[in-house]
């Protein structure tokens, strides 16, 4: 009984710390998106709530909750309640396979720094980040409005022509690997070199399309402004609005991490074990390690937006089908190149 309320309180308390760490970073990265905005284009920014703005986030979050939720009365109600839910609860849990550390020693248990270690990790990232197109069709149906209903059509047809790239990328991960578990992929970089080194073509796919599969600039069509007001989510307003909103970002937290673990070490530092650290102490430096890289891939992200222009729809299919998934087959058979002649 005693291992189990052990197990059951260790994994309550990763639950609550990953879901605080992720909600304090999803805030404060809607006042580094305009911070860093504002820095590209030569403006101050938010500098006015708290010191040096820190505290816009507070504000921008009073501001959501005590906003006035519109029921349209046009909309098909039970969808459309439904359709936030769907984008915001598979965005929020995708992040429970992902290793973000190794294991430390705490109250006389090995801890390991994951929610969840499962045998097909990357399985279930993939089955997680696809619910997120059913959300946005949904909401771009049952808001009964012609724009919404582009939105949704434009998400599920960019999902489906980028996905299919994304996927050819990871499976020359897995097949250098010989794993689907995510820890293992960590491990064998640890041993074999990280892999964006020996497959620089994936590693650029992979983030071209996770751009894709995030709905980010210079891929944002399904919401293009200029085009359909606000895309699927023009109907809606609140909390609601809020939650789509927080999953875009959330979203951007899980695919930086999983380009991290995939192509870039995951929390792997090199040559760590020659400083001669304490377990717990290597450990620290290892997470922190792993939060810096991801904090790289989320300022990419921003940068990004603030620098490209947003494709035409012709153009992004175009990219998407004759140039992403050639290239992704032609970067297989290189893997599997590799993998035959023992060097990765």
């Amino acid at each position: 009984m005693d291992g189990t309320l052990g197990v059951l309180i260790e994994a309550t308390a990763k639950i609550a710390l990953i879901l605080v760490v992720l909600l304090t970073t999803i805030a404060y990265l809607t006042l580094a998106e305009r911070r860093v905005a504002a820095w590209i284009q030569d403006r101050s920014g938010p500098n006015r709530v708290g010191p040096l703005g820190l505290l816009q986030p507070l504000a921008d979050g009073i501001k959501f909750i005590f906003k006035e939720a519109i029921l349209p009365p046009h909309v098909h109600p039970a969808l459309y309640l439904l359709a936030p839910v769907l984008i915001f609860v598979p965005a929020m849990t995708t992040f429970s396979v992902i290793p973000f550390g190794p294991s430390i020693e705490l109250f006389g248990r090995t801890i390991p720094l994951r929610i969840a270690d499962v045998d097909s990790g990357i399985l279930v990232i993939l089955a997680l980040s696809s619910l997120g197109v059913y959300g946005v069709a949904l909401a771009g149906w049952s808001s009964n409005n012609k724009y919404s209903l582009m939105g949704g059509l434009r998400s599920s047809a960019q999902m489906i022509s980028y996905e299919l790239s994304m996927g050819f990328a990871v499976v020359g991960v897995l097949m250098s690997t010989g794993s689907l578990r995510l820890t293992d992929i960590v491990e064998h970089q640890a041993r074999h070199g990280w892999n964006i080194l020996w497959q620089l073509p994936g590693f650029f796919i992979f983030l071209i399309a996770a751009f894709a599969e995030t709905n980010r600039l210079p891929f944002d069509l399904p919401e293009a402004e200029n085009e359909l007001v606000g895309g699927y989510h023009t109907e809606y307003s609140g909390m609601r609005f809020s939650m789509f909103y927080m999953a875009e970002y959330s979203n951007m937290i899980t695919a930086s991490a999983l380009a991290v673990t995939l192509y870039c070490g995951g929390y792997h530092v090199p040559g760590l074990a020659l400083l001669g650290l304490a377990p717990n102490v290597a450990a620290i430096v290892q997470v922190l390690a792993f939060l810096a890289k991801v904090g790289f891939f989320l300022f990419l992200y921003l940068w990004v937006r603030w620098t490209l222009p947003r494709f035409r729809y012709d153009q992004l299919m175009r990219l998407g089908w004759k140039g992403l998934l050639p290239l992704s087959l032609a970067h297989l058979l290189w893997v599997a190149f590799l993998v035959l002649q023992g060097w990765a």
